[in-house]
């Protein structure tokens, strides 16, 4: 071989003797696992894509917040499909619920296996508490505010009247019920037992007797109750309104959440809710005309007013208490007609 021929072949042979030793330490590195798969797997996605691998911690995170997301939009889109039986052949049945402020005034069509629908429900008519300073000015006016449901269809033996436990404190309430008797009417007294009780009459669906229970919140206080077996079992705990007695949070939550405990666990399915703050809260995010709304978890709602954050409050101690994730408010449902409910057909 000429010294010109060797000159041109020296430099390609020097570099195939530095590359081979490279080339063998690759190929036994990855063969014989001095990559982990997940590093190797780091490495092909950067040759692959060209980018930077993203740090676990990154990815977690993304994944937490769409999670998060996803949960919120499930929650805020939740419905409740049932529907009661319609009444066949019913009859008009209105009752008038004396409150401390005024009247509310339910009219509902009901057959005699007790399936009812609304026909009409009015709120807070103040109608006898506005300048009437005498008992006959109070006679007027409920002779006309009566006058209103014969017009609409109901039967004069078919009204009734119920004054509620927190009504019964004030005053003139004691006034109205005395006009009331003297008209004719019966007029009826119930405890915060028998609102709980006559709550669930009208919240609670045959069908659900086995494993739900219903939670009527008022600013005096919530009523829970349960079937148990043939029987309503309920339990008084504080109103909305304890922020008015200086009672610090954390005392009623404990309380609240002590007497839901009670609920049989086979109960805790479902809550079928009513009352004032629950109205409030389901009110924000009503689908039209729907019967049921079902509410968001407690931490999902803003408290813009003292009574909220106290009903807020009260609501996440019967959810912690019980661990039941579906709360139902019911738009018609209420202790006035569940005493409807209970009356002979």
């Amino acid at each position: 071989m000429s010294n010109s021929t060797w000159s041109r072949l020296r430099w390609p042979f020097k570099a195939l003797l530095i590359a081979l030793p490279i080339i063998a330490f690759g190929y036994f590195a990855i063969t014989d696992g001095w990559f982990s798969a997940g590093d190797k797997s780091e490495i092909d996605r950067t040759i692959t894509d060209g980018r930077t691998p993203t740090s676990p911690s990154s990815e977690e995170a993304k994944t937490e917040k769409a999670t998060s997301t996803t949960a919120a939009k499930a929650e805020e889109g939740r419905i409740f499909a049932f529907q009661p039986e319609k009444p066949v052949n019913g009859e008009l049945k209105g009752i008038v619920e004396v409150g401390a402020t005024g009247f509310n005034s339910f009219i509902i069509n009901m057959d005699k296996e007790k399936r009812w629908e609304v026909v009409t429900k009015d709120f807070g008519q103040s109608l006898v508490y506005e300048g009437l300073a005498t008992t006959d000015d109070i006679r007027a006016g409920l002779k006309k505010y009566i006058s209103m449901m014969f017009d609409k269809g109901v039967k004069s033996r078919n009204v009734h009247f119920i004054i509620s436990s927190g009504a019964q404190k004030i005053p003139k309430t004691t006034i109205i019920s005395s006009e009331l008797k003297k008209m004719g009417f019966v007029v009826n007294l119930v405890t915060p037992e028998q609102e709980g009780k006559l709550g669930l009459r009208s919240a609670l669906p045959p069908s659900y007797y086995g494993n739900a229970f219903v939670v009527d919140m008022g600013s005096g206080n919530t009523k829970i109750s349960w079937m148990n077996a043939a029987n309503i079992q309920a339990v008084e705990a504080p109103g909305s309104k304890y922020y008015e007695k200086d009672i610090q949070d954390d005392v009623i939550y404990n309380e609240v959440k002590m007497k839901a405990s009670q609920i049989p666990a086979k109960n805790r399915e479902v809550c079928f809710i009513i009352g004032g703050t629950p109205f409030d809260l389901a009110k924000q995010h009503r689908n039209g005309e729907e019967r049921y709304t079902v509410l968001k978890s407690p931490g999902n709602y803003a408290a813009d007013k003292p009574k909220t954050k106290a009903g807020l409050n009260i609501y996440k101690a019967i959810q912690d208490a019980t661990g039941c994730d579906t709360f139902v408010f019911d738009w018609d449902a209420n202790f006035s007609i569940g005493f409807l409910l209970q009356l002979p057909y």
